[in-house]
């Protein structure tokens, strides 16, 4: 019998429910995922990569843009009207992307995303005037801004519950890290080779995994492949015999039902509707708001303060990169943890092939135990970063406060992120989507007012204004872990 002290299971009934959920006899006969371990784990490192150059585009492009101004005569408002424009693509693309990820499947999204990035980016790297960067710009980021969504939803495809957390920290790792290291990349190329090699610089790369998209990435949407051993078309099957399961009795298509997901506008709207997923974006966007708040004002403010030239601003991202990077691989593990830990406490089994049942599972409680330190880390840095500016105290403090803030928003975007994919599995990409649109339309509120409070009111205050902020997500998630799970059950109870 499951603990008493479980959310939701201090009636008979109730208990019941949750013998027919631990009972070994009626758990599934086939494994979650026909793919071996070393198969999903590059599965996720490929999706994950390809996640990378969706953040890598935006930050590479700003350390380029005098030379842009300098090299197409034009002015660096202009330039910045291209990056106006590149962020609004980004918010909306992803909701399109994803929906075709969520219905023709991640193998075809994938291919199609890069195909146009690529070309995107050879046109960009031989455009001669502003308007044709401006809509290249465009084009660029309505093939790339969607591919974090699509791995996300690969992710989903292939991992169980109770092994999840050790898979996202990749994903986690490549987005978030990319803000960091792009602007270093770019600096360097362009002090050496001018712009344009920034992006021959993306092709290059792009290209490169284009082909290894195309020659070893396994179509993973469950409507389509099940578990992964369904037959399919030839458009979803991967080139590569090593990287198509192995049939084995666990592995057996015919007992993996093809579930299909909801995706589409119809489903971008429902999704906002569902006050448990609402919540866990809610957390996500105030979360990325602060982040974007931190490094767009990092280069600028220290080199105000500290006067440092453009090569060390460069170089000043990669605390916050090492940060984000540790934490990214150190918090799945965490996650594991947790999960297992609850299951204990409540009496539910763990199995890593089979996959668990989240039905009466409280996912909630096994997200949220180990979240609410490091948020109070986020917080407390904020403050001590910015009053450390305000009155100048030496860079290398900020340095590792930077690191501080890099590791701590990274547990939190890690664990929050999974909590979503938990909810809604079927659609992971298109939640991810919309969860993208949230925080971006959020984030873009939250810089166009950044620069003029710091001007105003100094860093100190805005950064502690930003702190209290970052605060509310204590209370959210505090919401979410005590009502999430009796919003389930009611959703659950409605659509059938």
């Amino acid at each position: 019998m499951a603990n008493r002290d479980a959310p939701q299971l201090d009636t008979v009934e109730d208990e019941k429910q949750v013998s027919h959920v631990t009972n070994t006899d009626e758990e599934p006969t086939t494994n979650y995922s026909a793919f071996s371990r070393w198969q999903k784990r590059w599965i996720v490192f490929i999706a994950a990569f390809a996640a990378w150059f969706s953040t890598l585009t935006s930050f590479v492009f700003f350390p380029v843009i005098t030379s842009l101004a300098d090299g197409l005569h034009t002015s660096i408002q202009n330039i910045n009207l291209t990056v106006t424009s590149y962020l609004i693509v980004a918010g909306i693309a992803p909701t399109i992307t994803a929906t075709l990820a969520d219905r023709v499947g991640r193998r075809p999204a994938f291919l199609a995303s890069f195909l146009v990035f690529v070309t995107a980016n050879i046109g960009l790297a031989l455009q001669n005037s502003f308007p044709a960067l401006f809509v290249l710009r465009m084009l660029q980021a309505t093939g790339i801004a969607g591919t974090f969504a699509i791995a996300y939803g690969v992710l989903a495809d292939v991992t169980t519950p109770a092994e999840r957390g050790s898979y996202i920290g990749i994903v986690a790792f490549c987005t978030n890290s990319a803000p960091s290291v792009g602007p270093v990349i770019a600096a360097a190329l362009n002090a050496s080779l001018g712009w344009r090699s920034v992006f021959w610089f993306l092709v290059g790369c792009s290209g490169a995994w284009l082909l290894a998209i195309l020659l070893s990435l396994p179509e993973t949407l469950r409507a389509i492949v099940g578990n992964g051993t369904v037959v399919v078309s030839s458009w979803h099957t991967v080139p590569l015999r090593r990287m198509r399961p192995k049939p084995s009795n666990a592995n057996r298509a015919a007992e993996i039902p093809r579930q299909h997901t909801k995706s589409g506008l119809g489903g971008l709207i429902k999704i906002l509707g569902h006050k448990d997923k609402a919540l866990v974006m809610s957390a996500i966007a105030v979360l990325y708001m602060v982040w974007n708040c931190v490094q767009a004002s990092l280069a600028t403010i220290f080199i105000r303060v500290y006067h440092f030239n453009s090569l060390q601003a460069g170089l000043i991202y990669i605390p916050f990169g090492v940060g984000v990077g540790f934490a990214g691989f150190v918090t799945g593990r965490i996650l594991d943890r947790d999960y297992k830990h609850i299951a204990t406490k409540y009496g539910f089994p763990v199995d890593r092939k089979k996959g668990d049942d989240l039905t009466e599972f409280p996912i909630e409680q096994a997200r949220f135990r180990s979240t609410f330190i490091p948020l109070a880390v986020v917080c407390c840095a904020l403050v001590a970063y910015g009053w450390c500016l305000h009155f100048k105290v030496h860079f290398a403090v900020n340095l590792f406060l930077q690191l501080l803030l890099g590791m701590s928003l990274q547990v939190c975007f890690t664990t929050l992120n999974t909590l979503l994919m938990d909810l809604d599995p079927l659609c992971a990409a298109t939640a991810q989507a919309v969860s993208n649109l949230y925080r971006c339309l959020l984030a873009a509120g939250a810089l166009a007012i950044l620069e003029v409070l710091l001007d105003r009111i100094g860093p100190g205050a805005t950064f502690s204004i930003t702190a209290a902020i970052a605060a509310s997500c204590s209370a959210i998630c505090l919401v979410e872990r005590s009502r999430g799970h009796r919003w389930r059950t009611q959703r659950r109870e409605r659509e059938r």
